[in-house]
């Protein structure tokens, strides 16, 4: 059974509210004060509060899941992502994933497919970078 096809595209929009973004970094541990403290954030480089790198990989991680559970039993098996620009904790990003490969596992008894994503800001511009390798297969 084929779970992917390659060049397959798929994606989604996540509207990111402070607080939400606030009590994320809170329940991951994340202390950084640019995910807390808006006088900080104000005052910073980068003029208002940012979501934290572990929430906006979340996101895109949670995608490939999401997607590909619908065809069969998903389990992640690396990702690699890039952090490039800071993405604000008010802000509106698209989560991309493009399918670059499909491989038949028959060990794995499924298949190994590579992906290719990024989360991009408003304006357009790439603030995560990403890759990731996947197994879906028929039961876990």
């Amino acid at each position: 059974m084929m779970y992917a096809q390659p060049h397959e595209r798929f994606s989604t929009v996540v509207a990111l509210d402070p607080r939400d973004t606030r009590a994320f970094a809170q329940a991951v541990g994340d202390t950084n004060p640019i995910h807390h403290d808006a006088d900080l954030a104000e005052n910073s480089r980068f003029g208002r509060l940012l979501a934290s790198g572990p929430q906006t990989t979340a996101h895109l991680l949670a995608l490939t899941a999401s997607h590909f559970s619908s065809r069969g039993a998903m389990l992640g098996l690396e990702f690699w992502v890039r952090f490039r620009r800071p993405v604000y904790a008010d802000e509106t990003i698209t989560l991309e994933w493009l399918v670059i490969s499909v491989k038949p596992n028959a060990r794995l008894q499924g298949e190994v497919i590579d992906l290719r994503g990024r989360v991009r800001k408003e304006n357009g511009e790439t603030a995560v970078g990403a890759k990731g390798r996947i197994l879906v297969t028929e039961k876990f």
